[in-house]
């Protein structure tokens, strides 16, 4: 996550929740709409010159709406400023209506005349502006505008996009068959959720806001459907639970965590995991593996306890310790695999559910309020019988649908990833980084998580805290480079983190 994202506001929106604040913000609060789009060009030009303070010869790639008079009104700005400017209407001027109409005539009154598409259209140019198409846009992108769009992502001058990158769909974060892939995005009013997750999070880039001063009351309407507002997690908000601990504590303070793993082969994921519990504070962690890896996982590990474990009387007296159990991380799906997950399923303990104890779940019909799993999108896929291109499409129907199945806390892990709590209410991490495309990541949130529970954090609150301590430390983890990013990288900057000054 690029750290100026940090300090955006927390609450995301629909593009029709967002379209609503601007109606209001017009209508019931006497702001003229013609002021908000220039308001809007006014802080996306600002952010340009900020970025790019020597661009002197700029591109305006305008569509056929709002966003289209944005960048209509930027491009005035910037002549007005001196600088070279070139419009390029994709779509007939003539058939533009309200402000954006107005926005045009403005324009055109500096005597511009706007150029055609073609190969050479950024030839010479410093910077592009991507004015093109707005938050509604509900359809693939097709013809000259996808052509136009691969010519932008090809060039090597970089591109704003205003309020969106145009083809990332609003609400999903999807790409609309193509999207420009934006160096900076100036967005106003309310976020948009979908540029917060999947393609979204990687085509806007930068990400830079402003409320266009409008009133506060706007955003404090009746009828707005709360559960429909999704809420960026900040690590700072959440990490108030780890307090200093008492100068008289014991490990029998901190729980005891159980991870239940590591068949034949896979040991190297269970102790990823318990390993990671033991990171961020439990007082003390047992493995469950498989006879074979016992003694192995203690040689390397020597605070973890092991234990063999190969009929479902060995692994009774540990469920009896244990505060929370971890169970999927190199589990495997043999006979013994659906043994000590039907028999970890029958606890009264929390559990979370990872790896393949999901792709096990997805063949039984039980559910609790009392389990986190935390799927990747083909995990996710097998849990709702449907196939990962669905999940992608549409990242918050999904979660919605793994909620309504599993009333527990539900992590949709992937770039920005999403969080259900037990109510329904959504949020999403957008740190992280790509360098966490690598084996055993997903192992050591597991372990993360179930560490935080066994100390006595709310199982909600566990779960989101668990998902931004482990996004942020790989982030420090990659401050060196993302290529070559290890799971075990994390462990360092895991204990960090839990320790806030």
């Amino acid at each position: 996550m690029p750290e100026s994202n940090r300090n955006l506001p927390e609450n995301l929106y629909t593009a029709e929740q967002v379209r609503e604040f601007d109606r209001i913000a017009i209508e019931d609060h006497s702001i003229p709409g013609y002021s908000l789009m220039q308001r809007a060009a006014r802080f996306s030009y600002e952010v340009l010159k900020q970025h790019w303070s020597d661009a002197n010869t700029i591109a305006v790639v305008c569509g056929a709406g709002n966003n289209a008079g944005d960048g209509y009104v930027l491009a005035k700005l910037a002549i007005d400023d001196g600088k070279q400017v070139s419009v390029i209407n994709m779509f007939n001027p003539d058939n533009l209506k309200g402000d954006a109409a107005t926005a045009y005539q403005d324009l055109l009154a500096t005597k511009i005349k706007p150029v055609e598409f073609s190969a050479s259209v950024f030839d010479g140019v410093d910077i592009i502006v991507d004015a093109l198409f707005g938050t509604g846009l509900d359809r693939d992108i097709e013809g000259q505008c996808c052509d136009l769009i691969k010519l932008m992502n090809a060039s090597e001058c970089p591109t704003i996009s205003i309020d969106i990158p145009s083809g990332i769909n609003a609400d999903t974060g999807s790409t609309m068959s193509i999207a420009v892939n934006a160096d900076v995005t100036a967005t106003f009013i309310g976020l948009k959720r979908g540029m917060f997750t999947n393609d979204g999070l990687a085509a806007s880039g930068d990400i830079k806001f402003d409320d266009l001063d409008v009133p506060k009351e706007v955003y404090q309407q009746k009828n707005l459907d709360s559960s429909s507002v999704t809420n960026r997690l900040i690590l700072e908000n959440l990490n108030k639970d780890l307090k200093p601990r008492q100068r008289n504590a014991h490990k029998g303070h901190f729980g005891h965590v159980l991870v239940v793993g590591g068949d034949e082969g896979y040991l190297g994921a269970a102790r990823m995991a318990a390993e990671a519990a033991a990171r961020v504070g439990s007082g003390l962690v047992s493995v469950a593996t498989r006879a074979a890896h016992a003694s192995l996982l203690s040689t390397v590990r020597p605070e973890i306890m092991s234990h063999a474990v190969e009929t479902l009387d060995d692994l009774m007296p540990l469920i009896k310790r244990a505060s929370v159990i971890a169970i999927g991380p190199g589990l495997g799906q043999t006979e013994w695999a659906k043994l000590l997950l039907a028999r970890v399923l029958e606890s009264n303990l929390p559990i979370v559910i990872d790896a393949d104890a999901l792709n096990l779940l997805a063949e039984e019909g039980q559910s609790s309020n009392s389990w986190v799993i935390t799927p990747h999108p083909g995990e996710a896929a097998r849990l709702l019988k449907t196939d990962t291109k669905n999940i992608q499409y549409d990242r918050f129907n999904a979660i919605k649908m793994l909620h309504e199945k599993y009333p527990g806390p539900v992590v949709l892990k992937s770039s920005g990833t999403l969080i259900s709590d037990s109510e329904g209410e959504l949020f999403i991490c957008d740190a992280g980084n790509p360098g966490m495309s690598s084996g055993g990541m997903g192992d050591v949130l597991t372990g993360v998580i179930a560490g935080l529970i066994a100390q006595g954090i709310e199982l909600n609150h566990a779960t989101k805290l668990g998902v931004c301590l482990h996004a942020n430390a790989a982030d420090r983890a990659a401050s060196r480079g993302e290529r070559g990013l290890l799971a075990m990288d994390l462990m360092p900057h895991l204990r960090n983190l839990v320790n806030p000054e």
